[in-house]
């Protein structure tokens, strides 16, 4: 069995001089290589890892692809077992990856894992950015073991069981590559953000497992492309959420649920412009219009999902509004708004 963790970078040099020192100590998995995949970035990135690095196998992009893009340009390159898709900016801890790869060796059915992800900033909390496994309302809002919306829940050992989650992070994802590309990799045309949800979506869809495995932690500081206040971030976010909808709903639920998120999303728009983020508040106007735009593009993508989907009514998704949840009944952690028992 080979593992490959892929770094992909964008004028990230000061996230690869301070953590691949620590990847390089900590990753002591045999057959385990580390590769840092550069999106064209225009720092001193490549000047960096040649000087600096010279043992790590870089791969140049001749443009940036963005996330999805990058990552699938710089995959179908990589012969291995596993994929590691690792952001520049995280802080592993020893033998973090281990847990993971012999969880999936033993248990076939499992096609993605992720780590539990701390914050790198405040270490006894979680990270916003997947946290323990991701879960999905719905009408299509992303929270997390914990992580709900910006409440973010101190790791006090609650969710460190292992789990089956809707969703694993973008930030630290095992995958593996026969699957990944069995159900078409990250969608180059989500670019950045929402795009390892909809992978996901379509493991599960397809019967696959996705699971959070605790006993492997990082440390994610987060943002470091775009930070949570950038309006191209609230722009893509609310533009791909909906993507993500329409090409993996099932039929019977599709139109209602879009004709919801339209109110939720002008609720959005108000609540930005009055509290003083009215760059943000427009991004979510410019995402539906791309949407509806962009939506003609995605009927073939829908109709595969659909043909292939074997799981697709029967799957980890919370029947209830957590804008509900949590703005009028107050619910602000995972454990009050759902009980695994429950999904």
């Amino acid at each position: 069995m080979t593992n490959s963790i892929v770094i992909l970078n964008w004028n990230g040099v000061k996230f690869l001089q301070q953590f691949l020192p620590i990847l390089i100590k900590n990753t002591t998995l045999s057959n385990t290589e580390i590769i840092v995949a550069d999106n064209a970035s225009t720092d001193n990135s490549l000047l960096v890892l040649k000087e600096q690095f010279p043992t790590i196998k870089t791969i140049v992009l001749d443009k940036n692809y963005g996330f999805a893009g990058g990552y699938n340009k710089a995959l179908a390159q990589l012969e291995s077992d596993y994929y590691v898709l690792l952001n520049s900016d995280v802080e592993v801890t020893p033998n973090w990856l281990t847990p993971i790869i012999d969880f999936m060796k033993s248990h076939k059915e499992v096609a993605a894992c992720q780590p539990k992800i701390l914050s790198y900033n405040s270490r006894n909390y979680f990270e916003h950015a997947g946290a323990a496994g991701g879960f999905i309302d719905k009408f299509g809002y992303p929270y997390c073991r914990g992580r709900v919306f910006g409440t973010v829940e101190q790791d006090n050992g609650q969710y460190d069981t292992e789990t089956d989650i809707f969703w694993a992070s973008g930030a630290c994802l095992v995958v593996r590559s026969e699957i990944y590309w069995k159900v078409g990799g990250l969608d180059d045309d989500f670019f950045a953000h929402m795009e390892e949800i909809d992978l996901c979506w379509r493991l599960k869809s397809r019967g696959y497992r996705v699971m959070c495995i605790p006993q492997s932690s990082v440390f994610h500081i987060g943002g470091g492309t775009l930070n949570t206040e950038n309006p191209h971030k609230t722009y893509l976010n609310f533009r791909n959420n909906l993507l993500l909808l329409y090409k993996n709903l099932p039929n019977k639920t599709l139109n209602n649920t879009l004709r919801w998120r339209k109110y939720l999303d002008y609720l959005a728009f108000v609540q930005l412009f009055l509290t003083g983020k009215p760059r943000n508040a427009f991004s979510i106007l410019k995402a539906r219009k791309d949407f509806k735009m962009t939506q003609p593009n995605f009927q073939k993508k829908r109709a595969e999902n659909i043909l292939y989907a074997t799981n697709n009514d029967k799957l980890v998704i919370l029947q209830k509004s957590l804008v509900f949840e949590y703005y009028l009944k107050g619910k602000k952690t995972f454990d009050k708004i759902t009980t695994l028992k429950q999904l």
